[in-house]
């Protein structure tokens, strides 16, 4: 199906709005599951959680616990569509950026960082065990740790880009709303991650830093995609075909 927009979640979420306005799904209709989206529209899964929130958010739809996604009954205005669903940026499309630009940017701090940065990074590292039970400085201490590695870099320019996608996680009201579903469900920094970075940094190894600053942030896009997970209808499917399967077990038992 061609889909148009900007944004990729933007372009799927404004295709969806044209198919409820179209009668596709009316009022009240459970959304197909998110596999079935996806596989229609020819993206990933992230990016039809993505489309999922932001249609949410702006009322198109609503999350029934144990059921699926509906369609609310609210009126939608014509020439809304557009400016509703920009959105800016996604917690998935931030994570990857971050991922690109933060694995480059440790690699090269790896191999310029001074023995007063390492310390840093290790008293940010005793904070944030410390911390483990205050969400609060667990996150303030975990922004801190990663702009010490960006500026651990000596490029202003590189510190620059990370502060700014690290300002996208709450300017970004799609990012801001995924990233806080994340902490209600109890996800935040971990430590344990954080170690094999500094491990790297101590080594002035480039190639571990990177790789470990990768796997850190392939970590928190899992985190994210569990906590936005948005299929209870899919799960509620599953569990209604075991049934139906046992159901016809039973029957064929009892016509054998």
């Amino acid at each position: 199906m061609k889909i148009k927009g900007n944004k990729l979640y933007q372009r799927v979420a404004a295709s969806i709005t044209e198919a409820i306005e179209g009668g596709r799904w009316s009022p009240g209709t459970r959304l197909p599951g998110e596999r079935d989206l996806a596989e229609e529209y020819g993206v990933s899964r992230p990016t039809i959680r993505e489309a999922m929130i932001a249609l949410e958010m702006k009322g198109w739809i609503e999350a029934r616990h144990g059921s699926g996604l509906y369609v609310t009954p609210r009126d939608h205005g014509t020439g809304q569509r557009e400016d509703s669903l920009n959105f800016d940026v996604g917690a998935f499309d931030l994570t990857e950026a971050r991922i690109l630009f933060e694995g480059e940017a440790v690699a090269l701090a790896a191999v310029s960082i001074t023995d007063e940065q390492l310390a840093e990074l290790d008293e940010l590292l005793v904070e944030m065990a410390a911390d483990d039970s205050n969400e609060p400085s667990v996150m303030d201490a975990d922004h801190r740790f990663h702009l010490a590695i960006a500026n651990a870099t000596g490029n202003a320019a590189i510190r620059s880009v990370i502060e700014y996608l690290w300002d996208l996680r709450t300017r970004s009201p799609l990012a801001a709303n995924m990233f806080a579903r994340a902490k209600r469900g109890g996800i935040t920094p971990r430590v344990e991650e954080h170690r094999p970075i500094v491990a790297a940094l101590h080594a002035r190894d480039p190639h571990a830093a990177r790789a470990a600053m990768r796997r850190h942030l392939r970590g928190v896009v899992d985190d994210l995609l569990e906590a936005t997970e948005l299929e209870v209808m899919e799960r509620a499917r599953s569990e209604l075909d075991a049934r139906r399967d046992s159901v016809a077990r039973r029957l064929k038992i009892g016509s054998a």
